[in-house]
């Protein structure tokens, strides 16, 4: 079977997103879950003692059984022709389902509104989600933290405004990163663990049909909402609605995205410009090709995708921040187009995203020697200091020398930018009488290493106290490999 190429396909799923985040956002996944959800509700009627006129249970087990039969080979035809008829989803559905199970046909849907099944199911499926998000981010960080450990004591030039500064090295940079990724966990934490289903509360919240269902037994009508979180694997219902759940729950899950895309980015970003400067690459497979034109070339494309993905993601975030803060009274239907569009896809974008980082960090090229050059070309400058203490241990004025190596500094720095030389600061310095150093002894104190203060220990102490408790505690979902589609 081939694709149908004459149709609009969305490349977050055709380029970017695993089937696995795909299929929870899938039709099949939908309708299934409506379809535990109504499974859900005839229980907890029928468990409840709902009876009839006569006083007979209105919902048997056979109906039970007939539905759980048929829970999962949907009729989708029947549902499509019933909806082009009546232009409402839910009740095709439930005609549909109906169709299979006639002996349950008439207590389908009983008591609730379309909500019931859309809202919750939206809740499951971003709660799904997450998890899965959550697994790879813990996978991002596990790999990370591998990184950073490897070159936590490999000196290299820092960066303020871009500009050399101070020697880090690369393993604590590489911690930034994770740091941040770590703070995005805390955050998917925090979400799923206060997740809620929507229960069934009715047209504008106030369980009204449940009222006229159970007799105004009000005991009994309080246990409808815990009896449908337990059975669909929550822990609460949310005590207040109106029809629909608060859209402020989309707007928390969808910032929570926007931080995993905005800790994505600035990783790329910082490994796109590594790259320029041929310290540190990405991956690069064998027969990939850089450049169309330029053959030679070895673009960071996978560094640039998370970043423009990313940027999709934060943008998105706007949809159900917008949503949440419309929503009229107890209900109005300006949300569902957009929910449709924004939240599926700003989870595809952020499965994405994760796998191109699981990609980058797992096959990350550290060129040393490029790094060590371009610190060494640094290095007088940032000596500089300790170049003026051993002077003036050695008889040197602490001001005049100050000046004299300002100004030092500054020749050293012209003959670099204007005419394209060597860093000649440590001649300069030599040959000037005032500061009584060799060439030689100046030379020995150009040791890296020591210029990256507590890094290396900063690095170990992160990764012993803060990432490994994390990670042993979630060993279990560790070891994942990325598939990258192109």
């Amino acid at each position: 079977m081939t694709a149908d190429t004459s149709r609009y396909s969305s490349p977050l799923s055709e380029r970017y997103a695993s089937k696995e985040m795909q299929y929870i956002f899938s039709q099949d996944k939908k309708f299934r879950t409506w379809r535990k959800l109504w499974i859900a509700l005839a229980e907890t009627e029928m468990e409840l003692g709902l009876k009839g006129e006569n006083g007979e249970p209105v919902i048997t087990q056979e109906m039970i059984d007939e539905l759980k039969a048929h829970a999962d080979d949907i009729n989708y035809e029947d549902a499509r022709r019933r909806e082009a008829e009546v232009r409402h989803d839910v009740m095709s559905h439930v005609y549909a389902y109906g169709l299979q199970c006639p002996k349950a046909a008439g207590i389908i849907h009983l008591g609730a509104t379309s909500c019931y099944v859309g809202d919750n199911t939206d809740i499951i499926l971003m709660a799904e989600a997450l998890q899965l998000v959550r697994r790879k981010l813990l996978n991002v960080i596990a790999k990370l933290a591998k990184f950073a450990d490897t070159y936590k004591s490999l000196p290299t030039l820092a960066f303020t405004h871009f500009q050399p500064a101070q020697p880090t090295t690369v393993g604590k940079r590489a911690s930034l990163w994770l740091q941040e990724f770590l703070m995005d966990l805390e955050d998917v934490d925090y979400v799923i663990l206060t997740m809620k289903l929507l229960g069934s509360k009715g047209t504008t919240g106030t369980q009204a049909s449940f009222q006229e269902l159970f007799q105004n037994d009000q005991e009994t009508i309080d246990k409808i909402d815990p009896l449908i979180a337990q059975k669909m694997g929550f822990a609460h219902c949310y005590p207040v609605s109106g029809q629909t759940y608060s859209r402020k729950v989309d707007t928390r899950v969808a910032n929570v995205l926007a931080g995993i895309a905005a800790s994505a980015h600035k990783m790329s970003n910082d490994i796109r410009l590594l790259q320029h400067l041929k310290e540190i690459e990405e991956p690069f497979e064998k027969n990939q090709i850089g450049s169309s034109a330029m053959a030679y070339k070895r673009n960071p494309m996978r560094s640039e995708r998370i970043a423009s993905l990313a940027r999709y993601v934060m943008i998105d975030a706007l949809n159900p921040a917008v949503t949440s803060a419309v929503q009229w009274f107890e209900r109005t239907l300006d949300d569902s187009a957009n929910k449709r569009l924004s939240i599926p896809e700003g989870f595809l974008a952020v499965d994405g995203i994760l796998d191109l980082c699981l990609n980058v960090v797992d096959g990350l090229v550290v060129y040393d020697k490029v790094i060590t050059k371009h610190l060494m070309a640094e290095l007088p400058f940032m000596a500089t200091e300790n170049i003026m203490m051993d002077a003036v241990k050695k008889g040197g004025s602490r001001q005049k020398l100050h000046e004299r190596i300002r100004q030092l500094s500054m020749e050293a720095g012209e003959n670099v930018k204007k005419y394209g030389l060597e860093n000649n600061l440590l001649e300069l310095i030599a040959a000037d009488g005032a500061f009584q150093l060799s060439l030689e002894e100046l030379q020995a104190g150009m040791d890296p290493a020591k210029y990256v203060g507590r890094a290396p220990l900063q690095v170990e102490k992160f990764l012993k106290d803060v990432v490994e408790p994390v990670l042993e505690k979630n060993r279990g979902l560790l070891g994942m490999q990325a598939e990258i589609h192109v």
